[in-house]
């Protein structure tokens, strides 16, 4: 396959169907639903082996920098890693990525693999086959997308009409919306339409010549934005005030459907958005009740449901086509039929200033990862897990004192002036105001427990002096 091939990983979907387990601070590209035991993120990236192309450029929200780092990192890949201060939709992510390109690359036609980072892909070798189809129409300085051939009549889609056939692929008819049960069968029985996937192949100057015709308000956002990159640690930050004044806009509507010169190559490889519990239900091992089980589970005269168990035992008695999911701090019980709906429920946490929307009871930091145990009105109880070598910033706090138990491994404090270390069972006190820090100097993960008391418990309440992360 060609050497010009630039993956670009799309990383910045929220994912709100899949609550509870997706949540905005840990969206669903970041999750562990991948049928090989990696996150969907991992799987993507890993689908890249056997093709001939560079490190990726991986686009991902500012929130989600060190998640995206060390999943990268757990797998042993690379990538340059742009930073969205704002989600804008497809077109402005992919944007950044193609004047990245031509910016630090002496080619200007490298050729973009533009892939989302929350599908799943189970045929390997038809996966591959239908990007080198892509990437011979790409060279010929056309837009190609992947048009999924289509199993059954979806009505969650979007779909493309086939046209003239060219090369391995046909020319863009047309692009369709999401069409009601009826057309959707029509759109079947055709074979002239195909899935809309959400996956291009295109020379990174082609697209862009595209974007400035039709949507030039787009490319001169995002083109002054990348006038002042700059690097900290792994990332690449742009110019967060002109970014956010750029139109929110997916490339379908962008370009897509505005060019001459799209083309769609049909792709048969078992592919899966992942839009739904209904979905996942789907692609997963199943129990001879046809019931997909995580965790701890027992279903007696059940058949049919998606279980995921993260923290208790779930059972499950005499009930059929549910879904059920349960985390530490949410339990969701739905009909299977009606998990398209789960938004409306996340619309409602929203609307009710809830956090169950936003983050998990359990967090994840660049450094390890705390767990809310208890809290109440001026107390709150925490774990915190720091990896090997880490340590937290040197900070303070304007409204709570803090009292730290070492449960497991070795602590390293500083605290004011002084420095010292902590082992199992050994505690310390952080009164208000004191300037501290918290580090692992040892090889094994370090516990402890951490109460919490003041007027004020938020997160906001930290005044950073020093991080190894570059936070704020």
């Amino acid at each position: 396959m060609s050497k010009k091939l630039i993956p670009v990983i799309m990383a910045g979907g929220s994912g709100t169907r899949l609550w509870p387990l997706s949540r905005t601070q840990y969206p669903k590209q970041f999750l562990k639903l991948s049928p090989d035991g990696y996150t969907l993120l991992q799987a993507t990236l890993l689908r890249l082996k056997n093709l001939d192309c560079v490190d990726p450029i991986l686009i991902c929200n500012e929130e989600h920098r060190f998640l995206a780092a060390e999943q990268m990192r757990e797998i042993g890949i690379s990538a340059k890693i742009i930073l969205e201060p704002e989600g804008k939709n497809t077109a402005p992510a992919i944007t950044l990525a193609a004047l990245h390109q031509i910016q630090k690359s002496e080619s200007r036609d490298g050729i973009l693999l533009v892939l989302a980072a929350d599908h799943i892909i189970t045929e390997q070798d038809q996966f591959e086959q239908s990007i080198s189809q892509a990437i011979k129409l790409a060279e010929l300085n056309k837009l190609v997308t992947f048009g999924i051939v289509p199993t059954h009549p979806e009505t969650g889609y979007g779909y493309i009409e086939k046209g003239l056939e060219i090369s391995d692929g046909f020319e863009v008819k047309r692009f369709v919306e999401k069409p009601d049960a009826a057309t959707a069968q029509q759109y079947l029985d055709s074979q002239q339409f195909l899935w809309n996937s959400g996956m291009f192949i295109f020379k990174a100057d082609i697209y862009l010549k595209e974007l400035q015709q039709y949507a030039n308000d787009i490319y001169n956002s995002c083109h002054l934005a990348m006038q002042e990159t700059r690097s900290d640690l792994d990332f690449i930050r742009i110019n967060k005030d002109i970014f956010k004044q750029c139109r929110s806009e997916s490339i379908d509507y962008a370009v897509m459907e505005q060019t001459q010169d799209a083309v769609v190559v049909p792709l048969d490889a078992n592919w899966n958005d992942v839009g739904s519990w209904s979905a996942l239900w789907d692609i997963q091992p199943k129990d001879e009740q046809g019931n997909v089980i995580q965790g701890d589970v027992i279903t007696i005269n059940s058949q049919n449901n998606y279980i995921h168990s993260e923290s208790r035992l779930v059972s499950l008695l005499g009930v059929n086509d549910l879904v059920v999911i349960e985390t530490k701090d949410a339990l969701l019980v739905a009909k299977k039929s009606q998990v398209q709906d789960i938004k409306k429920i996340v619309e409602t946490l929203k609307q009710q200033d809830r956090t169950e929307h936003f983050c998990h009871r359990e967090v994840y930091r660049p450094w390890g990862k705390y767990d809310s145990i208890d809290q109440a009105s001026r107390y709150q109880v925490k774990r915190i897990t720091v990896k090997p070598g880490e340590k937290l910033s040197i900070q303070m706090h304007h409204h709570r004192s803090e009292h730290w138990i070492v449960v497991n491994g070795t602590a390293k404090i500083h605290k004011g002036k002084e420095s010292f270390l902590l082992t199992e069972n050994q505690s310390t006190y952080i009164p208000l105001g004191e300037i501290h820090a918290l580090e692992n100097p040892g090889k094994l993960p370090l516990e402890l427990i951490e109460v919490q008391s003041g007027s004020y418990l938020g997160e906001d309440d930290i005044v950073r002096f020093e991080d190894l992360y570059g936070r704020c």
